[in-house]
């Protein structure tokens, strides 16, 4: 059994998508469960359309997501001389031929079509034409489609598809200035690249039997093929940007673990029993392209944010640590200026839906906060919280070790000493040091402020609490 070669062949017009991510993603997981090969073709023969920017981004998303390639990226453009020999090959063999009409004659014959309500499509007429060249028509170069019998395959989501051969036009293969077209190039790429498996977007299914016949002019065997359905969003409408189909990278922006993002694209439209989080070694073991259901599936932002949260909370810190970092610097915080990020994503994980909470929460640890939070400090630094607060300084302050452990003891001793529960101390200092009235642990919230800043941030909250006496008379 050969070698099954999948592949990922995205056009550089724009980024990678959520979309073109699910569907490398399945190319992908499809390779590595058959412990075949996975190639990145880059189909950038649209000039005025493709950019290096869009390739750069299609690249980035790649790499995020982890979705490692065996070979490529490949460059249509850098294949121009192979298209033009492919297309001579069929001419000669009487599957192409030079058609002559012109633009007009094309718009003509389409107004006519319309006019009897026929679906408009080129009707032939150069089909078999030996006359001469016509003077100042640039001909393009059409597929001698089969006239009769259907053409068809057994596609690996959709089970059998047939379409007659009446249906189809004689497709263009190359332009008037000789460049060829979208159609014709992947056929020819896909032969040469030797693959066995073509996993795509449905909205190429219409493409399928037009390349199954180019395939057969050219006596090759084609590819299976397997079309997996679109990704709508919760309105029931194609999934497009207001509904989240944006830039992959986006989503690391926004906070997502690549991990998590990939296993909520596999769930779009894939399952295994009841299971919702997945490992990639699962994924790769488990995944299979038969499985994919039919229908399409739904975007949910909440469920990823959920599964995002189940990633952080099980992942290990330093992975997501190094992830983390990322963002605090977005945010302008230099993490090498305080404690490990292993122990902030330990004390946070279990709070924070995205990375970007996760940074935004770790805030009071980095840097001093303008204001306490409104409600926090009219509950918490009351007059009555003073004497507390000046003797948990004080404990806190003859500690010869910084850790959890030494912070809660002090913590607690003073509690027994007012003969006060531990949250009479605990929420006025919580308030004091991290400025609003949730945080982890008290102790391993001091513990990640740091001594000098935690007696400093006491002391602030002292002199708040005696300019609110004093405002009171």
């Amino acid at each position: 059994m050969p070698t099954i070669r999948t592949r990922f062949a995205p056009s550089p017009t724009g980024y990678l998508h959520i979309g073109g991510a699910r569907t490398a993603l399945f190319s992908w997981l499809f390779s590595r469960h058959h412990g075949g090969e996975f190639v990145l073709r880059i189909e950038d023969t649209d000039q005025e359309r493709s950019t290096v920017e869009s390739v750069n981004a299609i690249l980035e998303g790649m790499t995020w997501l982890g979705l490692d390639y065996d070979e490529g990226p490949f460059y249509q453009t850098q294949h121009m001389a192979r298209y033009k020999e492919v297309i001579q090959q069929l001419l000669d063999a009487g599957q192409a031929y030079r058609c002559y009409m012109t633009k007009e004659e094309l718009e003509q014959l389409r107004e006519e079509q319309m006019a009897r309500k026929e679906k408009p499509r080129y009707d032939g007429r150069y089909r078999d034409y030996d006359g001469p060249p016509r003077e100042g028509v640039d001909p393009v170069i059409r597929f001698r489609n089969p006239m009769d019998g259907h053409v068809g395959w057994n596609d690996l989501v959709r089970g059998p598809v047939s379409i007659a051969n009446t249906e189809l036009d004689d497709l263009v293969i190359a332009r008037a200035d000789g460049t060829p077209t979208y159609n014709f190039t992947v056929v020819v790429d896909d032969m040469d690249m030797d693959i066995t498996h073509v996993i795509r977007g449905d909205d190429h299914v219409n493409n399928t039997p037009r390349q199954i016949n180019i395939y057969r002019g050219l006596g090759v065997e084609p590819p299976r093929f397997g079309h997996v359905p679109m990704i709508l969003g919760d309105d029931g409408k194609r999934l497009s940007k207001r509904h989240g189909a944006m830039s992959v990278m986006e989503y690391r922006e926004q906070g997502y673990l690549p991990e998590a993002v990939l296993n909520y694209l596999v769930r779009l439209g894939w399952s295994h029993g009841d299971q919702e989080v997945f490992t990639l070694d699962e994924l790769i073991q488990k995944f299979d392209i038969d499985e994919v259901n039919k229908a399409p599936s739904t975007f949910n932002t909440e469920k990823l944010r959920w599964l995002n949260q189940q990633y952080l909370m099980h992942t290990d810190p330093s992975h997501i640590a190094r992830h983390l970092g990322h963002h605090l610097g977005e945010a302008g915080i230099d993490p090498s200026e305080g404690p490990e990020l292993v122990k902030v994503v330990e004390a946070l994980r279990e709070r924070a839906h995205t990375l970007d909470e996760m940074a935004e929460l770790s805030g009071f640890i980095y840097r001093e906060f303008d204001d306490y939070e409104e409600k926090a400090a009219k509950k918490h630094l009351r007059p009555v919280a003073r004497i507390p607060l000046e003797k948990v300084r004080d404990a806190l302050a003859g500690l010869t070790v910084w850790t959890p452990e030494a912070i809660h003891d002090a913590v607690e001793q003073v509690s027994a000493a007012l003969e006060v529960n531990m949250g009479k101390v605990a929420q006025p200092l919580r308030v004091a040091t991290v400025g609003r009235a949730a945080s982890p642990g008290i102790e391993i919230t001091l513990d990640l402020v740091g001594r000098h800043k935690t007696l400093a941030r006491i002391d602030r909250a002292l002199a708040y609490i005696e300019a609110r006496e004093n405002a009171n008379g």
